[in-house]
């Protein structure tokens, strides 16, 4: 009897497994002027929610009737130019947050590592020989680290909730899962990700994507995340300096008493004359564990951040990128800290074919230049951003018309990205029937926005950021270079969507920092109003205005028949516990899981939630209906 009451709902709430399908028909708009209202498929109204719903993390209070007001098409050209935005509410925030504004080199020398802290005192992780004083620097260690962490996190969190510049928050959180770097990673990379994001991505979002190209492979954190910082060229290939190891020798040989045996190693013939090392060598041949060539960088470059897996490049192209790239490294590998060079001494200076692009012996760091240069204005290039962009704002299969039509933007204006996305943003198939509510928020979107849609107060913690990943996306917590995925397909199942439905009613039950249920202009209004005024007033300010018969009588009813049966179903599972790359990022790795949530346990994240009434009650279900879910 549970399962046949509950069938109608879960029908609905299960269509969040899949994107609507069907490509509108085409029609070609120029970049000059966006196109004619009159092409567009979706009412005035669906307009207004869904261009708030794609190019933002959401509507907040009084966000609708200031778009009417300005129009569509005037808000989103706004949107295209976000240095014209004050944004200064974001940014006064922000400024209390120590990780937006020191340098990578004096986060780490004022929060340690607690086994750096442990080095230092001689205990190399055995704290029983410590002093109680040592012991509460140890642990003070702990604690200013793991604070540094979740601030990092907890600002990612506050910039969607808080910005004006909407557009390029969404394209800073497009960019960072496309040029995805892992927290967890070890080594200086918890250090190295607040300057990542703020500089290498969201000043570039909407630049020239060769610009934008070259700030990451230029970082710090993906140097050390795809493991270039320690790329050099193999033992049998020519270098632009000699390496570290031949002027040691050279020096030896020039230094060496008659019948002295050379340093091992040491080659028979002429030794190039050597240079002196400076600190920062001396201190990279120090740190380095492993010499030779790294393909990490050369085939996620061309295989995830520009040409596509089926761009065209062989085996032989990878090894050539990555042979282009040695030598790009960091000062102070271990530490990473010092920001990135280029070492002579790593590089293979050998000739190079890249693509069919001669790369000619001994140049040294133009050669990795050449490569974003050839890989940037390659023709897979731009149909792969095109393609990738499309499917972030338009569908999970986007038209292949608008695809095409957004890649010749990118070759005709040498990847200028904000007239890719104009191209697509202004586009009949982005305001076609068949997009709208088309994609499933991520767990990111369904945390920031419900947090917009209530006019919540920022979370100076890190409570918010780790909600996230309880809902399966913890912040920079993709340990695999695809970043995380962008269709709805792998975001649900019956455990993400009982999480999901469950944290609408944690904000109900005040379980969520800085938001309520009821303190949203127009609630007050509500609050003793009839239950139908009450759910029309709910459907009206978070769900724009429609939503189908099942969700409305949920919100009528109070119950949510799709938790009733999932807990007639599974009586017995128990969480797991999560698995932690680094012991030290545990209280910043979110329970229980760290991708999408798998299976009915999943669904128990959030705990004994109490019995709602009222309107409370209805808002917790709003959140988690099918509507809100996507976008």
């Amino acid at each position: 009897m549970l399962r046949r009451r509950a069938l109608p709902f879960i029908v609905g709430i299960s269509a969040l497994l899949s994107a609507c399908g069907g490509a509108p028909k085409v029609v070609v708009a120029t970049e000059a002027a966006p196109v004619s209202a009159a092409l567009r498929e979706q009412t005035a109204d669906q307009q207004v929610w869904h261009v708030l719903s794609r190019l933002s993390f959401g509507a907040r209070p009084g966000d609708v009737e200031r778009v009417r007001t300005m129009g569509i098409d005037r808000w989103i050209g706004e949107q295209l130019r976000p240095e014209r935005i004050d944004d200064s509410r974001a940014e006064q925030f922000l400024s209390n947050f120590e990780t937006q504004r020191a340098s990578a080199a004096d986060l780490q020398a004022k929060y340690p590592r607690p086994n750096q802290v442990l080095q230092q005192l001689g205990a190399r992780g055995d704290r029983s020989k410590l002093t109680a004083e040592e012991n509460e620097r140890v642990r003070q260690a702990g604690d200013g680290f793991r604070r540094m962490s979740g601030e990092v996190l907890s600002a990612r969190v506050a910039r969607g909730l808080l910005s004006d510049r909407q557009l390029q928050e969404v394209m800073t959180d497009f960019w960072l899962n496309h040029f995805s770097v892992y927290i967890q990673k070890g080594g200086p990379e918890p250090y190295l990700i607040a300057e990542y994001e703020n500089s290498a991505i969201r000043p570039n979002v909407l630049g020239r994507f060769r610009t934008l190209l070259g700030a990451v492979a230029h970082s710090p954190a993906m140097l050390y995340y795809l493991d270039n910082w320690e790329s050099a060229a193999d033992s049998t290939r020519p270098r632009l300096a000699p390496p570290p190891n031949a002027v040691r020798v050279a020096r030896a040989t020039q230094q060496r008493r008659p019948g002295q045996q050379l340093p091992r190693g040491a080659p028979g013939g002429n030794v190039m004359e050597p240079a002196p090392l400076t600190p920062q060598q001396q201190q990279l041949i120090a740190n380095r564990r492993r010499g030779g060539l790294n393909e990490n960088y050369g085939r996620e470059l061309l295989e995830l951040h520009t040409l596509g897996v089926d761009g065209g490049y062989i085996q032989q192209d990878v090894i050539n990128v990555a042979r282009a790239f040695t030598g790009w490294t960091l000062r102070g590998p271990r530490q990473g800290s010092g920001g990135s060079q280029f070492v002579p001494s790593m590089h293979d200076a050998g000739e190079k074919t890249v693509l069919g692009h001669r790369l000619a012996a001994g140049r040294g760091e133009p050669d990795g230049e050449d490569v974003l240069d050839i890989v940037a204005r390659h023709p897979a290039t731009a149909h792969f951003i095109a393609f990738k962009l499309a499917r972030r704002f338009v569908s999970d299969q986007p038209p292949a018309e608008l695809v095409e039509r957004a890649a010749e933007t990118f070759r005709r204006t040498d990847g200028d990205l904000r007239e890719v996305v104009r191209t697509i943003v202004t586009s009949p198939e982005f305001f076609s029937h068949a997009a709208y509510r088309s994609k499933v928020k991520s767990p990111f979107e369904v945390v920031v926005s419900a947090l917009r849609a209530l006019g919540a107060q920022p979370d100076a913690t890190p409570r918010t950021a780790m909600m996230i990943g309880t809902l399966g996306q913890p912040i920079y917590g993709h340990q695999a270079p695809n970043g995380w995925p962008e269709t709805g397909s792998e975001w649900m199942n019956t455990g993400a969507i009982l999480n999901r439905i469950n944290f609408g009613l944690a904000i109900a039950a005040n379980r969520i920092p800085g938001v309520s249920a009821t303190g949203w202009p127009g609630a007050d209004s509500l609050k003793n109003a009839h239950l139908g005024q009450q759910v029309d007033g709910v459907i009206a300010a978070l769900l724009g205005g429609s939503v189908s018969p099942e969700t409305r009588a949920v919100l009528m009813s109070g119950e949510n028949p799709f938790l009733s049966s999932a807990a007639a179903m599974d009586t017995t599972a128990r969480p797991r516990k999560p698995s932690v790359a680094d012991p030290e990022m545990e209280s910043m790795t979110p329970a229980p899981g760290v991708r999408v949530a798998r299976g009915l346990p999943q669904g128990r994240a959030f705990g004994a939630l109490p019995q709602l009434r009222g309107l409370p009650q209805i808002v917790g279900l709003a959140l988690g209906s099918p509507e809100f879910q996507r976008r």
